[in-house]
């Protein structure tokens, strides 16, 4: 029984994370554009056919209709269900992390904004405002909470919104001065001013600790894929690329193993603490 229980809400997380997925797409396409997210209703892009609703269903709309619009047979992007089924294994594997209702769903608030965020820098080169600034603020908001409900308690609450905060702040200054050194050394803009607002979203959501474990994860992997597609000749050395995607893998992989990699590495090199 219990073994059904669990499917049951593991085959939820999936179909809620996946909705929610559905509308990161919405958001990915219309927010640089400046379009309205809620009107029009979905459509295609090129026909302007609204869709139907068993055409919208996440993930099982696109492989119905084939991956093309059935009005006028334009292919639709691959990219769509892709994120609809990556939202939903995310939000099933943080009801598996965290069990309880209210770290569950803010983190799940926390990858949709990661998600998002994201995608938009891999389309646009850029991490609009509404969405650092809206995430921040609820990262402070979300740890406050956190720290009271764990305990119950003022002067744990104020420690957890301290902590966002000092997070927040380190993640500006800390990626601001990475950008103007970089960009001292190279000649050139190192990294755009998005990326600093990005860092502090996760350092309000993760706290500082984490936050300087998801920004090393995030360099060591940016400078790892930048570094193989330079020798595989697939940009050059000094051509732009989006480091918001990597930010935002190092927060999901902290919200994972964080705590696991934290303590690997205090075993590792402070094995007397």
């Amino acid at each position: 029984m219990e073994t059904l229980v669990l499917a049951i809400q593991i085959g939820l997380a999936f179909v809620v994370g996946a909705c929610v997925g559905s509308f990161l797409n919405v958001v990915i396409y219309r927010l640089p554009a400046g379009l309205s997210l809620l009107h029009p209703p979905s459509r295609c892009p090129v026909c302007y056919t609204p869709l139907r609703p068993y055409d919208n269903v996440p993930v099982l709309g696109w492989l119905w209709l084939r991956g093309r619009c059935r009005h006028c047979q334009t292919p639709i992007s691959l990219r769509y269900p892709l994120i609809e089924a990556a939202t939903g294994l995310l939000f099933v594997g943080i009801f598996l992390r965290f069990g309880t209702w209210f770290p569950m769903l803010g983190f799940w608030l926390f990858v949709s904004w990661l998600i998002a965020l994201s995608f938009i820098d891999l389309d646009t080169m850029t991490l609009p405002n509404p969405l650092t600034q809206s995430g921040l603020v609820l990262g402070i908001v979300f740890r406050g909470l956190l720290g009271w409900s764990l305990v119950g308690s003022g002067r744990d609450m104020a420690h957890a919104l301290m902590n966002s905060i000092l997070g927040a702040g380190l993640g500006v200054w800390m990626f601001t001065l990475i950008a103007v050194v970089g960009t001292l050394v190279l000649g050139q803009a190192a990294m755009g001013g998005g990326d600093a607002k990005l860092a502090a979203m996760m350092g309000a959501w993760l706290g500082w600790q984490d936050l300087l474990l998801a920004s090393f994860l995030a360099c060591a992997m940016g400078a790892f894929v930048g570094g193989g597609a330079i020798a595989l000749g697939l940009i050059s050395r000094r051509q732009p690329m989006p480091f918001g995607p990597f930010l935002a893998l190092g927060a999901i992989l902290t919200v994972f193993f964080g705590e696991f990699l934290l303590l690997g590495y205090q075993q590792l090199f402070f094995p007397s603490l």
